[in-house]
């Protein structure tokens, strides 16, 4: 079956294969899978055919850079790099423009969060390193696929690129991806009943709304619900209010995402405040904003455009809102003095979840929140008893 997953590695290999060939860049939020298509296509082509870059977690100094790129490479050519950050930057790029594959045709590179490059614009000589970089790859002969979790960032720089360069948005989870994290596995090789996999795939078509189609978000509520449903039963809503709680794996993956781009933008704590006025009422305007910030409407409009520059905040018809609506969750929950208590988590999910779920059966999903083989017996996540 073809799902939107499967669509975007063809056209990564498509815009490879060209000739000449495009350099794709794969953007997407945090959870969207971009990483795991990168591996995907990594595999599809080979370990001694490309390499896998993981920018983020190699750039320290432009000297250990290039020895981390050495190390993994499996192509010949990289020189040692001359004395000097800016001289060892340019010798990285030589590599990555000049290299050949095992056979002699076009080297290929794979950059994972690519904009992480600009750690190296701290160092002499380096102020324009993204510019460099693009530069360069746009004129080499070699193959180049690029990723990143800023949008607005990752497509002002390509704005004045050369068409060589080809943006593609990490597509979201469909039903059939999410169906394929539930599905019903055949106890000893017998076919499932009916009714178990009518009940899976509305539990998966859930998943898939609530997760706002995002895969690590998806996969978190899945691998939850299929432990309750091994123990005493549960459902996607039970699984979603149980992974946000404190320690939860979905809360945590929130909390990530929220503290890394905050870190990556100016004005940390104004922008943290700004994120709790939006978790309170979403859809207010920049004066509205201003009002109960108590900032000056210039300040805040400064604030809010670093905040859209990391992809936290979207404006439409000039009215602010959270880009990631689980994360707004996650706000309303864990930026406070206290840790959320059980009936708060339930309270947040039937709040965030009741207008996501799949339009067949919304009074039977809603009902069955936190129900086990007990009815009379009380769960943790009752949200059918919030009002």
């Amino acid at each position: 079956m073809i799902t939107p997953r499967t669509t975007v590695i063809r056209r990564l290999l498509g815009a490879l294969d060209a000739s000449p060939s495009r350099i794709p860049v794969l953007l997407g939020g945090c959870g969207s899978g971009r990483t795991t298509l990168l591996w995907q296509l990594h595999e599809r082509l080979g370990r001694t055919s490309a390499q896998f870059i993981d920018v983020g977690r190699t750039t320290t100094t432009p000297e250990r850079f290039h020895h981390a790129v050495g190390m993994a490479a499996p192509f010949p050519g990289l020189e040692p790099p001359k004395v000097g950050a800016r001289a060892a930057f340019d010798s990285t790029l030589d590599f990555f423009t000049e290299a050949h594959a095992p056979n002699g045709g076009p080297a290929t590179f794979l950059f994972d969060e690519f904009l992480e490059l600009r750690t190296f614009e701290s160092f002499p000589g380096l102020r324009r390193v993204i510019y460099d970089f693009i530069d360069r790859l746009a004129g080499s002969r070699n193959r180049f696929v690029l990723t990143s979790r800023y949008t607005a960032r990752s497509l002002r720089v390509l704005r004045d690129q050369t068409a060589r360069f080809e943006v593609i948005q990490a597509p979201p989870f469909s039903a059939e991806d999410t169906f394929d994290l539930s599905g019903p596995p055949a106890a000893g090789g017998t076919e499932p009943h009916p009714a178990h996999v009518h009940d899976t795939d509305f539990q998966a078509r859930t998943a898939q709304a609530i997760g706002d189609g995002r895969p690590a978000y998806i996969r978190a509520i899945i691998d939850e619900f299929n432990a309750m449903r091994d123990r005493d039963g549960g459902d996607a809503l039970s699984a979603l209010a149980s992974q946000l709680a404190a320690g939860g794996r979905l809360a945590n993956l929130c909390e990530a995402s929220y503290e890394r781009r905050l870190h990556r933008a100016r004005g940390y704590g104004a922008l943290k405040a700004i994120l709790e006025i939006l978790g309170e009422e979403e859809g207010l305007t920049l004066t509205e904003i201003s009002h109960r910030l108590r900032r000056t409407p210039g300040s805040t409009k400064d604030y809010l455009s670093w905040l859209e520059d990391v992809d936290l905040v979207t404006s439409r018809q000039k009215r602010y809102s959270f880009t990631d609506p689980l994360l707004r969750v996650w706000v309303r929950l864990h930026c406070r003095a206290t840790a959320p208590t059980d009936d708060d988590v339930a309270r947040e999910v039937h709040r965030y979840a009741l207008p996501r779920l799949p339009q067949s059966e919304p009074a039977l999903a809603m009902a069955t929140v936190g129900a086990g083989p007990a009815d009379d017996e009380k769960k943790p996540w009752g949200i059918i008893e919030i009002d």
